[in-house]
Formats: C-alpha cells, structure tokens, sequence
C-alpha cells in the first residue's frame, strides 16, 4: 500500500497535548534569567550503544587498549548499571494491579521507556501499553526552547531515533510503502484505527512534518519521498542529499552543511559497517560520514543556533547490536570503537562547555557476548554438558548428574571461527582477536591470540547495561537505576519535567 495521507499540524500537537503550559513553566528562557539557575545544565547529550551490554565494553577496551586500558566512555566519573525490562500488550505500569513484565526488551519498548517515562510492549513507539500516546523528552524541549537533534548509524526511522520523533503502534510502520498490518495491532486497538491517527501514520511521515528534531543524521533515505522532502524544505530544513531522487549525502555535504535544520541521510538503508569502510576505502560507501564526524556536526549546528537556551541531542551507535545479532564479533567490535570514538567527540565538547550532561548507556544488551578463557571452548561446541565437579555434596548436587560432559564435539565444531573451518555451519567456536598485550607477529584468528569471544544466542538478553555520565545530574545515575527513571533525570536536567 502506498501511503495517500501525511501528518497535519493538528495531528501532531495532539500527540504532545500533554505539554500545554510546558514553556511558561520550564522554558528555558525564563530561567535563564533566575540567578538561582547560574551554573544548570542547558545542554544534554544522550549516547545510546545499541545493544550494548558490559562484556561488549570489556571487549571493545581489551580489542584495541588492552588490559590495562580504558574505553573513552569508561573515562566518565560516574558509572551505574540500568534494568530494561518491558512489559506484556495491555499490561499496567509497574507497581499496577494490571502489571505485567516481559524480562527482554526490544528497542523500541527501551526507546520508549527513557523518552517517556512508561514501560510499554515491544514494538510500540511513544505509547504505553495499552496504546495511549505519550509525550517524548525530545518533544517536551523542542516546546521549551531547546534545540534538538537525532543521530543514528541505523535508518532514522529505526526504533531508537524513532522513539523521540514518533508514535506508532508497530515500530515497522516506518513509510513509505506500509500494509495496515505493519501499522496497526488489533491487540492493543481492538479494532482497526483510521489512518488519520498519529499512532498508525508511518514513521518517515511523522519525522518528515512534526519538525521534533532540527537536526536529523543518519541512514534510511528509502524510507522518504518526493512528499516527505516537500514537508522538509517548507519548514526550513536544509536537505542535503534528496529524498526526491534518492540521492544520498555524502560527508563532503556534512562538512559544508549549515543553517538552524538540517537533515542528511547517508546511505538507503542502514550506514556501512566501519569494517566494510575500512577494507573498501574506494567504495561509495566510503563517503558516509562517520558517527564521530555527525556527532561533532550535530553539535556544531545546535550550539550555534541555540541562542544560549542550549540543545537535546540523541546519538546511537545501532551497528553494534545488528552485528551482535548476525554473532560477527570482528564487525562488533569495530562498531563499538566508532560509537567510543563518538563519545570521544561529545566528550570534548562537555569538558569545554561546562554546561553540559553527557550520558552514555544502551538499551538492552544483545546476543549474550562473552569473553572465554584462550584455549577453551562453548558448550555449544561440546558433545555433552560440563560435569558436577562437587556432584559429591548433596547440596550442590543436581539430578540427574552428568558424567564425561565438557568434551569438544569434532563434528560440531572444526576450530575457531575466524581460522580454518569458518565457513562450516556446525562451527560454533570462538573468534579470536589480537591484542595491544600481544607479541608482535599473532594475529586475529589465531589460537595464540588473547581475546576469545562468544555468543548465547542471536537474539536480545534480559542483562542490565552499563551506564557512565558526566556533568551536574550524573551523581544521580550512580548504582543501579531502571530505564524509565533516565525520563525523569534527563527532564529535571532540562528543567522540562
């Protein structure tokens, strides 16, 4: 179905009614002129390592640091952990008689959860569980005052960008082709909605016309048309590149790139995986920007046009998930140093500002990445579970006990995963990485080399995620928080809460 409608002024501003009289409470302008506000936070700058969890930072910092290193994000002062559980379709809040969890979240359920505030089910956008659209953070300080922006490696109709711009039922209702399945869900509406309701408008056509974000980086060109560029020009966005002629931008558009909107997309789909770049340095791929390089962009063009009332910026690094999903660890890894690299970016900006708040976290780790001892193997390459090794103390005993387990299955497993063997789908060993600790000479995929890494599975865990911080606001993102409180300390940092 080709979409025949597109999102009017009127639809929008019912998605964010919930904010009426925000401005004159929270706007930034006026407490700009409280000297009680001397030293607030006026700008944030929210990092999101798609599918990031622990081990994947713990990798990412042996990979290319070593042992005694750090990742730039681990430099933050204050560190904590996050739960991003979801909740089940209809189910209450936490806390509701109605209340119930679903342990493993999806991106968009997270997205949800840390741009407003509910725990909903996985797939919906800025709706709660039971299909009530809620106002987003980004929306709030674009009403305030603030200047906003939204930067992914992924589509920008992807879940994680998505859930600050939009409000949809299924977040596979992204535009511009669309079947009323991929929109609706009879589960949460009952019955079909028209099409004239924001929660099943397409993604593209609600980012295209709600003007939530004044700077919009990242991929999924395809997702936007000849219409969705029309919307972009009237409000005054500078669109670099065309939706029109699906041409997409280049970095050489992005250095040159100026105005108070801008809007870029970089690749069709999804950016290129900096390893695919790095090994074809002459393919067209090649000129898409890096996220160090938008992220330094962004917030260039939202601190020149902020007029001192400061800027919302959101930035996710989202390859780190799509490849943990595929269980390529050596394109993992590099998408880890890239989204490392752009807090780098961010972090330089803060230090010198002094009136910023960085926070860097993911919203659910993916695909259970583990670090395994050199030499040693999965349980899925073994021809029988580990055995009881106490099996003698009743009390650590189980039924019934294994006997002659933890031996290397030879049809399932033909070595490790990067050396010979790798093309054997039966191999499910480990790939193997040099590191700075490693003598000159091994290299990765080698059985000498020092950082041996795994998968559980292709899919999303139920593990908390890291989380570091720095700037007035992060004492409060110490220990352990759950993905809905970041709503509420990013709004008191924003003063839009």
């Amino acid at each position: 179905m080709k979409r025949t409608f597109s999102v009017s002024a009127s639809a929008t501003l019912i998605a964010v009614s919930a904010l009426a009289g925000l401005a004159a409470v929270g706007s930034p302008a006026s407490a700009a002129n409280n000297a009680a506000d001397s030293g607030r936070v006026k700008n944030v700058i929210y990092m999101v390592g798609d599918g990031m969890g622990r081990t994947h930072v713990t990798a990412g910092r042996e990979r290319f640091y070593g042992a005694d290193g750090r990742l730039n994000m681990e430099k933050l002062p204050a560190h904590g952990y996050v739960s991003t559980y979801s909740v089940e379709k209809n189910s209450g809040q936490p806390g509701q008689a109605d209340f119930r969890p679903n342990y493993v979240t999806d991106s968009a359920s997270s997205a949800t959860a840390w741009a407003s505030g509910v725990k909903t089910y996985n797939a919906a956008l800025g709706v709660d569980a039971k299909g009530t659209s809620v106002p987003t953070l980004m929306e709030k300080a674009k009403q305030a005052g603030y200047r906003t922006g939204n930067v992914s490696t992924a589509e920008i109709t992807d879940a994680t960008p998505a859930g600050q711009m939009s409000h949809a039922l299924a977040r596979g209702c992204q535009g511009p082709v669309y079947s009323a399945a991929a929109c609706q869900d009879t589960a949460i509406t009952g019955s079909p909605l028209a099409t004239s309701d924001l929660r099943v408008t397409p993604i593209a056509d609600q980012i295209a016309r709600n003007g939530t974000a004044d700077v919009i980086l990242g991929g999924g060109l395809s997702r936007f048309d000849t219409a969705d560029e029309k919307a972009l020009r009237d409000q005054g966005y500078t669109v670099l590149g065309s939706p029109a002629s699906q041409t997409v931008a280049t970095k050489s558009d992005l250095a040159s790139a100026a105005g108070q909107k801008v809007f870029g997309l970089f690749n069709k789909g999804n950016l290129t995986v900096e390893k695919s770049k790095q090994d074809n340095p002459s393919a067209p791929q090649a000129q898409e920007p890096t996220l160090a390089e938008m992220t330094k962009k962004s917030i260039d063009l939202l601190g020149s046009g902020s007029q001192g009332n400061g800027f919302y910026l959101q930035v996710e690094g989202a390859l780190i998930d799509k490849r943990s999903h595929a269980n390529d660890a050596a394109q993992t890894l590099e998408e880890i140093k890239a989204f490392d690299d752009a807090v780098a970016a961010a972090m330089d900006f803060a230090r010198k500002d002094g009136n910023t708040l960085v926070i860097v976290t993911a919203d659910h780790e993916c695909a259970g990445f583990n670090i395994i001892e050199k030499g040693s193997f999965t349980n899925a390459e073994a021809a029988n579970p580990p055995v009881n090794v106490d099996g003698g103390n009743t009390a650590n005993n189980s039924t019934p006990t294994r006997a002659g387990g933890n031996t290397k299955d030879a049809t399932r497993s033909t070595g490790i995963v990067n050396g010979a063997g790798s093309g054997d789908p039966h191999n499910f060993a480990p790939a193997t990485f040099r590191t700075p600790d490693d003598a000159a000479g091994v290299q990765d995929g080698s059985k000498d080399a020092s950082l041996w890494l795994t998968y559980l599975s292709g899919n999303h865990t139920g593990a908390d995620v890291p989380i570091f911080s720095f700037g007035s606001g992060s004492e409060k993102l110490q220990g352990s928080v759950d993905n809905t409180d970041l709503f509420s300390i990013v709004g008191d940092a924003l003063r839009v809460s």
